[in-house]
């Protein structure tokens, strides 16, 4: 208990701190406002901060004045308190202590490079996986063609193209899960189980119509470029989406999206299928289960062929929002599922503060033949001190079920409190 009061005053300390940070960023780019070379509001582009909460593909913005290259310099910076516990039947985990995390940081560069046509880049600045920096990825997504000819202005009105090295959009769930520092979006402060999260050269073309959404790609099927010859076929992926506000209080979102990687050799260079290893950066819950920079997650994507499918609802009425996920990944030699329901309640003048519960199953079967499941529930809630700071907490309890006897998961389970400050401009 001595321990809890202490690092819970010192987290409390670092939120307040961060917010001190976070004032003094604001103040330094309010200042450069009056300059083309800064710009708070892109055309075309998610807020990272307060504002950018429960929002999913940037709104289509057609009418705005281009007064030449306008670069808008962001980031993000978070450290969590993990007081977590952890035991399976062999007894045979690492013994987990209370203390912080390794702190981490994004760079992200946004610029309006023409009319209609935006560039994002970003970098992990320090990551559980990399103390070093390395790019994330990036792309440029095209709005318009005025930049062409102005005779081709409004051709696109309806149209959107991302071209990169990029987060794909599969499903929904990436746009409320932490990347790396970039974590203020996400209402708790782990993933989903089953993580859909991938960066793969590739291309996605939207038709944006009022309320609907419908999207079509392709991508490399792999984040690890090289022009070596391998033997894999490209990935291919769809989005078809509703999302309206019918009225002041009352907003409604839903979405089916499907990934399909194509083959790839077994046990060959470029074998790995990536939907659900595909982030780099790592895991929240640090040095459970595995110990690795993914522990804690479900990975069924292990065969020559992959194909996911997601169901997405969104529903906010008032302050209450409630998102939720079905998933079904299959491959030649699994078949596995992931539910999730999250039940937000968000409060204050201006929705400042939020509580919540988060359920997370996911069930499938092993090479083995053994039919397994894993389960977590996350409870908490969150304090945005200002639209930019945000400070959180959360219990998880995460536990593995049916998994056989002399394996790491055999009635595995880890659970206790984290604390979170985030930090994204």
């Amino acid at each position: 208990m001595k321990n809890l009061i202490k690092y819970s005053s010192i987290a409390l300390m670092m939120a307040v701190g961060f917010q001190a940070q976070a004032q003094d960023v604001d103040v330094i780019v309010v200042e450069e406002e009056n300059k083309s070379i800064w710009d708070r509001d892109l055309p075309n582009f998610r807020a990272p901060d307060q504002r950018g909460i429960s929002e999913f593909e940037p709104t289509k913005d057609t009418d705005y004045d281009f007064d030449g290259v306008q670069v808008r310099l962001g980031g993000a910076s978070t450290i969590q308190l993990q007081g977590l516990r952890q035991e399976n039947a062999a007894d045979d985990l690492a013994e987990l202590g209370t203390n912080f995390n390794l702190a981490t940081a994004n760079l992200d560069l946004d610029v309006l490079l023409a009319p209609g046509m935006r560039m994002h880049l970003r970098t992990y600045l320090s990551s559980l996986h990399h103390n070093e920096a390395y790019v994330k990825g990036g792309y440029i997504q095209i709005d318009g063609l005025e930049w062409i000819s102005e005779d081709l202005a409004g051709i696109m009105d309806n149209w959107r193209v991302k071209i990169g090295h990029m987060e794909n959009n599969y499903g929904d769930a990436h746009f409320r899960r932490s990347d790396n520092a970039m974590a203020l979006y996400n209402p708790f402060v782990g993933n989903y189980l089953m993580d859909s999260f991938t960066t793969e050269v590739g291309a996605e073309v939207y038709y944006l119509n009022g309320p609907w959404l419908a999207m079509v790609g392709f991508t490399n099927s792999t984040i690890n470029q090289s022009s070596i010859e391998t033997d894999r076929d490209p990935s291919y992926l769809a989005k078809l989406g509703f999302d309206k506000q019918i009225s002041e209080d009352f907003r409604f979102r839903l979405t089916g999206s499907v990934f399909h990687s194509g083959y790839r050799p077994i046990g060959a260079r470029g074998a790995t299928q990536y939907l659900y290893s595909g982030d780099r950066a790592g895991t929240r819950y640090y040095n459970v289960i595995e110990g690795d920079f993914r522990a804690g997650r479900i990975n069924p994507a292990t065969g020559a062929e992959l194909t996911s499918f997601m169901i997405n609802p969104f529903i906010k009425v008032g302050g209450l929002e409630f998102f939720g996920i079905y998933e079904n990944a299959s491959t030649e030699n699994n078949d596995w599922n992931q539910y999730a329901g999250e039940l937000i309640y968000r409060f204050g003048a201006t929705e400042d503060f939020y509580v919540g519960a988060r359920y997370n199953t996911v069930n499938g079967e092993l090479g083995s033949g053994d039919d397994v499941n894993v389960n977590r529930f996350n409870v908490g809630g969150g304090w945005f001190m200002t639209k930019n700071v945000l400070a959180k907490v959360e219990y998880v309890n995460q536990q593995y079920n049916d998994y056989p006897a002399g394996t790491i998961y055999d009635d595995a389970k880890f659970n206790g409190f984290n604390i979170e400050a985030v930090i994204s401009f």
